[in-house]
């Protein structure tokens, strides 16, 4: 594996990776995890690592937090957090969004880094994500997940599941609390 350098600056030592919370295959809330010293390297938010919520319509990055604090800056490195945005976006929401029909989990978290050559690639799948992902973006889940809940008897694609959940909070629809 080849890790994209996109993110070089972002992270301290150890990998960087995207959260995606999806729900029943549909994508909603993500997160970009930057390790840092504190953390030893590892992108968890509990061992000290940043958390930077991800606009699910765009991939653009928003807020950050460090111990449920706001930052603007890595902590070691001073980089500028506004400054990164995620490349391969929509390709990185349909991977996550697939996990679902492999795995059939309702909630899931899905860890995913860039690769140089092949783009986004899975890292991990989580049945049980933590819920920081709520304070990186500024904003619950509930209310995410209750205009997913209202399309359960939609059969949709895992593409097309992301394609309506990104039109629907491009429509503001009431997905943020």
């Amino acid at each position: 594996m080849q890790f994209s350098d996109v993110f070089d600056g972002f992270s301290f030592k150890g990998v960087s990776d995207i959260r995606v919370i999806q729900y029943h295959g549909y994508p909603v809330m993500a997160m970009k995890r930057l390790s840092t010293k504190e953390s030893d390297g590892k992108a968890n938010l509990h061992q000290g690592a940043v958390g930077q919520g991800i606009d699910i319509a765009t991939g653009g990055t928003m807020k950050a937090v460090q111990h449920g604090q706001p930052v603007t800056h890595h902590p070691d490195t001073g980089k500028d957090l506004s400054e990164l945005n995620i490349p391969h976006w929509n390709e990185l929401l349909c991977l996550a969004s697939s996990c679902h029909e492999v795995t059939e989990l309702g909630y899931l978290g899905a860890d995913i880094v860039l690769d140089r050559l092949k783009g986004p690639l899975l890292l991990e799948l989580n049945a049980r994500p933590g819920l920081a992902i709520q304070i990186a973006n500024g904003v619950g889940l509930d209310t995410r997940l209750q205009v997913v809940e209202k399309e359960f008897g939609a059969r949709r694609t895992p593409e097309a599941k992301v394609e309506f959940f990104m039109q629907a909070f491009r429509a503001a629809l009431p997905v943020d609390s």
